[in-house]
């Protein structure tokens, strides 16, 4: 595992001073253990380190047109993605029938894992892309924070702060009851809200850095649901990967 010697022991957001809320340094993980009622969190804000990042983006951009990070990558029109020959990632930009049209998501996707693990989520039924050897090593290296083998990788590719991704939770029934999902951000920074399903006002925002690892776990899916809303200031690319197992 590999984390800044900078790491500090004070949790870098707030988590309301009420009942049900605590949170406590994990040294052993250089991570902070996070209860909330009816859900944990595990937060470790430099997992991956600056050279381990920047290679992943670079990693998972390679392709053989020519266009690099800092290609307008909004300015290729929709349905265009796909003349982009990536090397490493099968990106997709995925539709949805909202209102009686079709409308493209407001993010590029791709979906990973074991050969017989294919995931449904908002109307759609994406079958997995083989493992290659850079999401393995991610894999592997969240692994070790986690007493679990995940099987699958769900990754959001957001160009700017105008990509983002609405309420919701992780609750499918592929990933069975209290699943445990494992979220690394690389790129730009970017606020990652959740919030209780019975009192919407009650609120936590979580800043994904580049390098952060994201560990939710208990029952925080079928209590708390999440989204990573728009952030008009925020110019530069991410990626976010959510590792999950798919128990089907």
């Amino acid at each position: 595992m590999d984390l800044f010697s900078k790491q500090e022991n004070i949790l870098p957001f707030e988590v309301p001073d009420k009942d049900g809320y605590s949170w406590q340094w994990n040294e052993e993980l250089s991570g902070f253990d996070i209860q909330v009622p009816n859900g944990e969190l595990f937060y470790s804000e430099y997992f991956f380190n600056e050279k381990v990042s920047a290679r992943s983006v670079e990693y998972f951009l390679e392709n053989d047109s020519g266009l690099l990070q800092d290609a307008n990558w909004r300015e290729l029109k929709e349905g265009r993605l796909e003349t982009v020959k990536f090397k490493n990632i099968k990106w997709r930009h995925d539709k949805l029938q909202m209102y009686g049209k079709e409308v493209y998501l407001p993010r590029y996707s791709a979906w990973y894992g074991d050969s017989d693990k294919p995931y449904t989520y908002s109307g759609l039924t994406l079958q997995p892309n083989d493992w290659n050897e850079g999401l393995e090593y991610i894999k592997n290296e969240i692994e070790k924070t986690v007493d679990i083998k995940f099987n699958s990788v769900l990754m959001n590719w957001y160009r700017d702060g105008e990509d983002y991704i609405n309420w919701h939770t992780d609750a499918e029934k592929e990933l069975g009851v209290n699943p445990v999902i494992g979220s690394v951000n690389f790129g730009a920074t970017r606020d990652f809200v959740i919030r209780r399903n019975d009192d919407n006002s009650e609120k936590i925002k979580i800043p994904l850095k580049n390098g952060t690892l994201l560990i939710m776990k208990g029952e925080l899916q079928h209590h708390w649901e999440h989204s990573a809303p728009k952030r008009k200031k925020v110019k530069d690319l991410r990626f976010n990967l959510t590792f999950r197992k798919i128990d089907h």
